[in-house]
């Protein structure tokens, strides 16, 4: 019917599956673990109707709170009229895929943690070659610190910087000379 209030209604594109992806499911599928506290995606596979979430979830991202043997609980955030209601779902383990929302924040914390456990390393050293009065190891730490002040930048994030200023240069034996392009002249025809 035109207006059907169905579970699945309005899904015919966003159920259907995509070129060539049609058939059963490779086993990797059912090999994949998921711990409690991950980031999954919520994708509807339409070739398994068990355990699959209303379609409002499709494409949405949740945090596991729960295993079981074939599913998931995936606490989703649902927005009603003026409030965010986290809502707690069981979806079979077909219908979701591991998030990457959090891959380059784990990164940019390895790297920062890394840097700031480098910089404590060597001004733990400095503190020991002084104390024990050994001026090469004092040199030769100054020296790694100085090429760590030079390679230096800011941890935190900002902006995309507007581009530096540069010269363009001008080929003076160029066949063409530069020329000033102006508007023509307004007039005004009645």
């Amino acid at each position: 019917m035109p207006n059907s209030k169905g579970y699945r209604k309005g899904t015919r594109s966003k159920f259907s599956r995509a070129f060539r992806e049609h058939g059963p499911l490779g086993l990797s599928t059912y090999l994949r673990t998921f711990r409690m506290g991950d980031y999954v995606d919520i994708k509807v596979n339409s070739s398994i109707h068990k355990g699959m979430p209303h379609h409002f979830y499709h494409g949405r991202t949740g945090k596991v709170f729960d295993v079981t043997p074939r599913a998931l609980g995936v606490i989703v955030n649902k927005r009603v009229r003026n409030r965010i209601i986290p809502k707690r779902i069981h979806v079979r383990i077909e219908h979701v895929q591991k998030s990457k929302c959090r891959d380059d924040f784990l990164e940019r914390l390895h790297k920062t943690s890394f840097l700031k456990n480098q910089a404590h390393k060597l001004k733990v050293e400095l503190k020991e070659a002084e104390e024990n009065k050994n001026n090469e190891k004092i040199e030769e730490i100054k020296k790694q610190q100085e090429e760590m002040k030079k390679s230096f930048r800011a941890l935190k994030r900002l902006p995309q910087q507007p581009k530096s200023g540069f010269l363009v240069e001008v080929d003076k034996t160029a066949e063409t000379p530069i020329q000033t392009l102006k508007p023509l002249k307004f007039i005004p025809h009645f």
